[in-house]
């Protein structure tokens, strides 16, 4: 597999445990990689783990012993963060779930497959180098070859299709929880968009997004290009990319504000029970899209402005020329308004509430 950040520096012979299991995030970071072939593999949790180190900030975990739970097939769960490097926290929460796996204070009970996504920015503190690459999968990376990001778009691709390609073909065993922050706030501070796949919504899904106190979900109608877009569609996975508070930088996020969802991630990999009656979250579905088309666009809402807020019939949100978006239903909300993205791309998201329908409609 290959990568698109810096060489990496070998780590230091004869360690017997290898500095991405007992902090996954820092050794990232550095740079550190296992010196062998052999270092880059063993078993942890008292040999309860079987892990394998595969490229940097890939890192895959299996139980030795794999008889699933409660007699249900063994779930393949890819966990990932810091596909934009800016959204530290869960990278974070990634980084210390690696280390009480590997230390057997967190049980193992499927194949999980951890991805630190953009390592590169990360290093530098930005959301991205030369292009967003939570926009360059599904193939989008062909189209910026000389793009910095896109040949760790293609590896990510790959590392996916690995995993899954040794997955069970049992529905509802692949999973993928794609774990990002926003950059502006919400009406709803923590919320998931659910990638269109042409099936309705699967109800497993929705009764962990409820588990993790998920407050809204969006849900997409076309196929997109972002990294849970591509595992739902290419590996049959059960994904959704998770906006869980706000951009930070590393060490100034406050934790305890994801706690929820980190429980819920933990007894994912687990096999816990999830928390019984937890309330469902509202649900909103896209319908429509705000495109900037050239240097001359405008977006007439505050710079400032949250996601979901809701706009009234008529309002004219955005204009580009002879381009108009104006507000045809008495109310829409907007989700990731961003003016300053280059011209082709994705200004804003429009979506409705469909949560009673939608609801009634899981699988």
């Amino acid at each position: 597999m290959t990568s698109s950040a810096e060489p990496v520096r070998p780590h230091p012979a004869g360690a017997a445990t290898p500095d991405c299991l007992g902090d996954f995030l820092a050794a990232t970071l550095a740079g550190v990689r296992p010196a062998s072939e052999s270092e880059a593999q063993g078993t942890c949790a008292y040999g309860a783990v079987r892990w394998q180190w595969l490229d940097e900030g890939v890192l895959q975990l299996e139980p030795v012993h794999t008889g699933g739970v409660r007699g249900e097939p063994l779930k393949s769960v890819l966990l990932s963060a810091g596909v934009h490097g800016d959204e530290t926290a869960p990278i974070e929460l990634l980084s210390r779930m690696v280390t009480d796996l590997a230390a057997g204070h967190l049980a193992l009970a499927c194949r999980l497959l951890v991805v630190l996504g953009n390592v590169a920015a990360m290093r530098a503190g930005t959301r991205y180098e030369d292009d967003d690459l939570n926009r360059l999968f599904s193939g989008r990376h062909a189209r910026v070859p000389q793009s910095r990001e896109a040949p760790r778009a293609v590896a990510l691709e790959t590392a996916a299709q690995r995993f899954f390609a040794e997955a069970s073909e049992v529905p509802g065993v692949r999973w993928h929880l794609d774990l990002h922050t926003a950059i502006r706030a919400s009406a709803f501070e923590q919320f998931a968009l659910l990638p269109y796949t042409g099936d309705a919504p699967t109800r497993a899904m929705f009764d962990w997004l409820a588990d993790a106190n998920i407050a809204a979900v969006l849900i997409h109608t076309e196929k997109g290009v972002t990294y849970s877009a591509f595992t739902a569609d290419a590996c049959g996975a059960v994904a959704c990319t998770l906006e869980l508070g706000k951009v930070r930088p590393f060490g100034q996020n406050d934790l305890t504000r994801f706690a929820q969802a980190d429980a819920a991630v933990r007894r994912l990999v687990s096999g816990a029970q999830a928390a019984e009656d937890a309330p469902m979250p509202r649900v909103f579905t896209v319908i429509g899209q705000i495109t900037k088309q050239s240097d001359a666009f405008a977006l007439h809402v505050a710079a400032d402005v949250a996601n979901f807020t809701p706009f009234a019939r008529g309002t004219v949100l955005a204009e580009d020329g002879a381009y108009r978006y104006v507000v045809a239903r008495d109310e829409e909300r907007i989700v990731f308004p961003n003016p300053t993205v280059k011209p082709g791309l994705r200004a804003g998201l429009l979506v409705v509430d469909t949560t009673a329908e939608t609801l009634a409609s899981l699988t």
